[in-house]
């Protein structure tokens, strides 16, 4: 890339992922260093864990250098391609992790970590920030549920368990608050 005058911190992020798959290791700093905040800041605000999410960006950069063929452009940008693998990959350790479970009085704290985290800084993106505003303002009942769906990957009965109510109860709040979110985000996109 710094044959054609381009220097390799203003090349284009699907430039820097195309030279990635060669194993240039300027091009492989160039690329860690333009997209580690926004990795980093994803799975930190998923895990809650800096020594955990240092693993997660790790395993996200390994994991983009040894799939880069495989991106495609028309299904989104090279930061959204990343940041889905770096949430994917923090949902899994998450997952993991399960034998240390979330005390239900301490997902009213994880609901103010949802709406204002480093992912907001690190995604920078209108759709990021309508979403935290969106599951800001469902009542909290229903976005407690949402968030140990959706962010930890607990099933409705999961949910019904750690809330304790019936698993019925359970799956109409994730799904309501699904529902007013799909609505909310989709008013939003009309009027863009």
């Amino acid at each position: 890339m710094q044959r054609t005058g381009l220097p390799l911190g203003r090349a284009p992020d699907e430039a820097l992922l195309s030279g990635l798959a060669t194993g240039d290791p300027e091009i492989a700093v160039a690329f860690v260093r333009r997209f580690q905040r926004t990795v980093f800041g994803v799975a930190i605000a998923v895990v809650g864990d800096a020594q955990l999410a240092e693993d997660i960006a790790q395993l996200t950069f390994e994991r983009a250098w040894r799939h880069a063929q495989v991106y495609d452009a028309r299904r989104g940008s090279v930061r959204t391609w990343l940041t889905a693998i770096a949430h994917h990959l923090a949902i899994d350790a998450v997952r993991a992790r399960r034998a240390n479970p979330v005390a239900p009085e301490d997902l009213d704290a994880l609901l103010d970590i949802v709406t204002q985290t480093p992912e907001q800084q690190a995604l920078a993106a209108e759709t990021s920030a309508g979403v935290r505003t969106a599951v800001a303002a469902l009542p909290r009942d229903q976005a407690r549920a949402l968030v140990m769906a959706g962010i930890y990957g607990m099933t409705a009965q999961q949910v019904a368990d750690m809330e304790r109510i019936p698993l019925g109860t359970a799956k109409t709040r994730i799904r309501t608050a699904m529902h007013k979110l799909r609505r909310t985000l989709g008013a939003e996109e009309s009027r863009r």
